[in-house]
């Protein structure tokens, strides 16, 4: 345990913040399994709102410093293909 004023200051901090990114992490993990879910069964119109819902979800995570830029990109972009993939077929 820490003994110093600001270092437990710090772990209540980091506790608080590993609640927050766990919880905002836990909610895009099963928006991105019900969207591949609804992939995978071709409904494209429960599909594309799932999408809107997800990147919204993916673009905050990036402002509260959960997740990184690129890795939210490359999850939108992954996203968006199988979108159109199953929007063609």
């Amino acid at each position: 345990m820490p003994i110093k004023e600001n270092a437990k200051k710090a772990l209540r901090k980091s506790d608080k913040r590993a609640i927050r990114n766990k919880a905002i992490k836990d909610e895009i993990k099963s928006l991105r399994v019900k969207f591949r879910k609804l992939t995978i069964s071709k409904e494209i119109e429960k599909a594309e709102e799932i999408a809107r819902m997800l990147g919204k979800k993916l673009d905050k995570s990036i402002t509260k410093g959960v997740m990184k830029k690129n890795t939210v990109a490359r999850l939108k972009s992954r996203m968006m293909g199988k979108l159109n993939a199953i929007r063609t077929k």
